[in-house]
């Protein structure tokens, strides 16, 4: 009981004397909340980042992958940059090779061109200028995990005649006509040209945090024919199970390879991205952010550390006569050093959990404004209190032994 008691009392103590010097105790804090809310803030938003898209691996579709001239991200200096920027365009004569020397070894290939910043309006009604104008084939579709909830799908007449139908993305639908409305066979504008409505997409939701239902798509041939703007077509590929989803890949490899000329010594001018592949992709990018984060916050926590250190000896050297009295009047050497390294303790301790809790606001923030789900970070929680902890106790043990080493006589005289 006598023990349980002296320990309360210890952290009485402590607690007080940090209360009573509320600036300098403050300030402290504030830096050790710095350095915890940078990381905090980084991790928690990229956790939401790496959430969806863990959540948003559909967004290709089951057992399938996709092939580009570019890759989704680049990395290394300006050399690599042009490397793909030198790259041809996957054109539309490779596209169709493709297909045929694919023959029946996938499911479906679909063809896929599109620009964003369009704007599509009907009667009185007009989308954002945000609006993805896609051109694409009648696999489009299935190859992409998309469903048409009324109308019909895109056929091989609209291909060959590149006719003005179109099919709507859900946001579009549900911006251009009233619920309940039927937009099949109505007319829309999409940047200054005209399409007749044959379908509309089931609604799919988000990828990566953007919506996945904003789009207008038109046949590809239709597509080239108007957007006066150079670009590559994407070609996505459905494999016919999982268990031949490798082997899809190679011979899809081999078939773009013919398709674009290439000779055995002439390496790859395309990219194959699968679910894996972006994820690896944000993985390496999570890894550059979060090795900055955590070098910020090393530093910024480690300029915390020695100021509680310093706070600490100059508390040790302004209370040398209240150590000498308690000294004298009996007080052990221990509840010194205790009562000094709790309050470096919790001068960290506090620091780290204003940190956390502004940090884990500030990542969620972004993640919302993102359309991220919102996530609490336990695991950079527990790491963050238990590096407060350690530096706490590191940084205020050599000011703590220093006031328990003080010899009483001495200490009230100095006092003098």
């Amino acid at each position: 009981m006598t023990k349980t008691i002296s320990i309360r009392e210890t952290v009485v103590q402590a607690i007080t004397s940090l209360a009573a010097n509320k600036l300098r105790s403050a300030l402290t804090i504030l830096g050790v909340a710095v350095g915890v809310f940078s990381i905090i803030a980084v991790m928690t938003a990229l956790d939401a980042v790496d959430r969806s898209i863990t959540s948003g691996l559909s967004s290709l579709g089951a057992n399938t992958f996709q092939i580009q001239k570019n890759p989704a991200t680049v990395f290394g200096g300006g050399h690599q940059r042009n490397l793909y920027a030198n790259r041809k365009d996957i054109t539309w004569k490779q596209a169709q090779l493709f297909r045929k020397y694919m023959g029946a070894e996938a499911r479906n290939i679909g063809f896929i061109i599109s620009s964003q910043a369009a704007r599509a309006s009907q009667a009185n009604e007009t989308t954002n200028p945000d609006v993805t104008l896609t051109g694409g084939d009648e696999s489009f579709a299935a190859a992409n995990g998309f469903d048409i909830t009324s109308g019909r799908n895109l056929n091989g007449n609209d291909l060959l005649y590149a006719s003005d139908t179109t099919i709507l993305g859900r946001d579009v639908a549900d911006k251009l006509f009233r619920q309940g409305q039927n937009p099949i066979g109505k007319k829309i504008r999409v940047n200054g040209k005209n399409y007749t409505i044959v379908g509309v997409f089931s609604k799919k939701g988000e990828a990566f945090g953007q919506s996945q239902d904003n789009f207008v798509l038109i046949p590809i041939t239709r597509y080239l024919e108007e957007v006066n703007e150079e670009s590559s077509i994407a070609i996505t590929v459905e494999a016919l199970s999982q268990n031949t989803y490798r082997k899809t890949i190679d011979r899809a490899a081999g078939a773009m390879r013919l398709s674009r000329g290439l000779t055995v010594r002439m390496p790859n001018d395309f990219e194959i991205s699968t679910n894996e592949s972006l994820v690896e992709s944000f993985r390496d990018i999570q890894k550059i952010v979060g090795t900055g984060a955590f070098i910020i916050s090393f530093m910024a926590l480690l300029t915390a550390g020695v100021g509680i250190m310093n706070i600490m000896l100059v508390s040790v050297t302004e209370r040398t006569r209240e150590i000498g009295i308690r000294m004298s009047i009996g007080a052990p050497r221990q509840t010194i050093l205790q009562q000094f390294l709790l309050e470096a303790l919790f001068l960290s301790l506090g620091g780290g959990l204003i940190g956390i809790v502004a940090g884990a606001g500030a990542g969620n923030l972004v993640a919302i404004e993102f359309n991220l789900p919102v996530i609490f970070p336990w695991v950079w929680i527990i790491v963050s209190l238990v590096v407060c902890s350690a530096i706490g106790v590191s940084f205020g043990i050599f000011p703590a032994w220093k006031a328990s080493r003080l010899d009483p006589v001495s200490a009230l005289h100095a006092s003098h």
